[in-house]
C-alpha cells in the first residue's frame, strides 16, 4: 500500500467532515441573522428619529406638550437610576456572593438562600413593583421618589450580581487559596488579596447586566416615582432630589408611545390663541418617541462600554 491509498479519506471520515461544515454554516447563518436583526432595528429607529435627532434635543427641555423640545430631564433621572441603584445593588450582591462562595457550609440554610437568589431573579419586574410599592414607598415612607424607584431596581437586579459574583470567584484555582493559606494568610486577606483582585473582571459582568437591566426597566418605577412629565422653565437647571418624582427615558418612552396623543393645536405663545400645528412640528412630535429609543440605547451602550472597558484592562492585567 503505498502513501496515497494509506492516508486516503474514508467514507465516514468525508461524512463526518461534510457534517461538520454543514453545522458550521448553520451556526454562522444563525448568528448572522441575529446580528442582522439588531442592525435592522437600529437603523429603523434611526431613520424614524432623524427628524429630532440633533444637538439640541439632548440638552434642551420638554416643551408645547411634549411635543417640543427634548429630553434633559428624562437622560439625568435614568442616569439618577442607574448610579444608584449600582451603589446599592453592586456592594450588597457582591458582599452576599463573598459570603455564599467562600464562607457559607453545605447546608439546608444555605441552599435555601441559593433557591431564594434564583427564584428572586426570575421574579416579573412587575412584581418588583409592587414590591417596592409597599415596602419603600409606604411602609418606609419614600413615597414616589427617586430613591424607593432606586431601591426597587437595586432589588431586581441583584440576583443578577450575585450569581455573576459566585461563578466569577469559582473561577479562581482552589490552589491560589491553598498557597495563600499555607503562608499563614486569613481567609479574608486571602479573599481581598488574592481571590478578588483575579475575579473582578467575571465580577463586573453582573454589573454591566444589572446597568443594562436598570436603565431600560419601566415597570418598576412606573408606581414608584416616575412621573410621564415635569414642567421646567426655559433656562432653569433641571436637577432631581431624592425624595421628588422624576422622569426617565424607559418611561417617557412608554408614555410617548403608548398613553401620549400629539396635540393638533397649540396656544400661540404672544397671543395665546390656539392654532393648528405645522407640518415640520408634527413630524417632529411623531419622532419623539423614537428619538427617546435611540438615546436610551445610546445611555445603555455607553454605560456597558465603560464597564466593558474597565473590565478588559483588569483582565489583561491579570496575572494567571
Amino acid at each position: 500500500m503505498n502513501d496515497s491509498q494509506r492516508f486516503t479519506k474514508t467514507t465516514f471520515t468525508q461524512k463526518k467532515e461534510s457534517r461538520e461544515k454543514w453545522v458550521k454554516v448553520l451556526l454562522f447563518m444563525v448568528t448572522l441573522m441575529m446580528a442582522l436583526a439588531v442592525i435592522l432595528l437600529v437603523s429603523f429607529l434611526v431613520h424614524k428619529a432623524l427628524p429630532v435627532l440633533s444637538l439640541n434635543f439632548f440638552p434642551d427641555i420638554p416643551r408645547d406638550l411634549m411635543s417640543a423640545g427634548g429630553i434633559w430631564p428624562a437622560i439625568l433621572g435614568t442616569i439618577y437610576l442607574v448610579v444608584l441603584s449600582l451603589m446599592v445593588a453592586a456592594p450588597v450582591g457582591v458582599m452576599a456572593g463573598i459570603y455564599l462562595n467562600e464562607y457559607a457550609k453545605d447546608n439546608w440554610l444555605t441552599r435555601l438562600i441559593n433557591l431564594a437568589v434564583i427564584n428572586l431573579a426570575g421574579v416579573p419586574s412587575i412584581v418588583h413593583a409592587l414590591f417596592g410599592l409597599g415596602a419603600f414607598v409606604m411602609f418606609a415612607g419614600l413615597g414616589e421618589s427617586v430613591i424607593a424607584a432606586s431601591l426597587t431596581l437595586a432589588v431586581m437586579t441583584m440576583p443578577v450580581v450575585i450569581t455573576s459574583t459566585r461563578e466569577a470567584l469559582s473561577a479562581v484555582p482552589m490552589s491560589f487559596r491553598e498557597a495563600s493559606w499555607n503562608l499563614g494568610v486569613s481567609r479574608w486577606q486571602t479573599i481581598r488579596g488574592v481571590v478578588l483582585p483575579n475575579s473582578i473582571s467575571g465580577i463586573l459582568t453582573g454589573v454591566i447586566l444589572e446597568v443594562s437591566r436598570a436603565a431600560g426597566e419601566t415597570a418598576p418605577i412606573m408606581i414608584t416615582g416616575a412621573a410621564a412629565s415635569i414642567t421646567f422653565r426655559q433656562g432653569e437647571t433641571v436637577y432631581y432630589l431624592l425624595g421628588e418624582k422624576f422622569m426617565a427615558l424607559s418611561y417617557h418612552l412608554y408614555y410617548t408611545s403608548m398613553g401620549w396623543k400629539v396635540p393638533d393645536k397649540l396656544p400661540n405663545p404672544e397671543t395665546g390663541e390656539m392654532v393648528p400645528m405645522t407640518q415640520a412640528a408634527l413630524e417632529y412630535a411623531q419622532a419623539i418617541p423614537y428619538g427617546t429609543a435611540v438615546v436610551l440605547l445610546g445611555v445603555v451602550l455607553l454605560f456597558n462600554s465603560v464597564s466593558i472597558a474597565f473590565r478588559y484592562y483588569l483582565r489583561t492585567h491579570r496575572k494567571w
